[in-house]
């Protein structure tokens, strides 16, 4: 039953089909101009310099950005040592025992509880 009817629609829709394909075809292609988008070159104005801020940006945007990071409440240094420590041990961030020392330190000078 349905074969009868998928053959009478193919019949009416293949010369359409055919016809459709042979006008785009024949129609010249419009090529536009590639649009020129300006994007930021990383995180401006990133992590405030100081000791240690080479460090925690070359560790931490891997996966954070410096907004995000700078944009975290207000720790003690036991509370960033934790924070630090979860990355490496939850999250598996390829942080060397020296380099997790410079954040702590950098973090609790930054956005150490005042």
């Amino acid at each position: 039953m349905l074969r009868p009817i998928r053959a009478a629609v193919l019949a009416v829709l293949s010369p359409l089909a055919v016809a459709t394909s042979a006008a785009l075809a024949a129609a010249p292609l419009e090529l536009h101009p590639t649009p020129e988008v300006e994007l930021p070159f990383g995180d401006a104005p990133g992590f405030p310099a100081g000791t240690g801020s080479e460090v925690i940006a070359s560790n931490c945007t891997a996966c954070h950005s410096a907004d995000h990071t700078l944009n975290q409440p207000s720790l003690s240094r036991e509370e960033w040592h934790t924070v630090v420590d979860k990355m490496i041990t939850a999250y598996k961030a390829p942080i060397t025992p020296e380099d997790a020392r410079v954040i702590v330190d950098y973090l609790a000078r930054v956005k150490g509880e005042p």
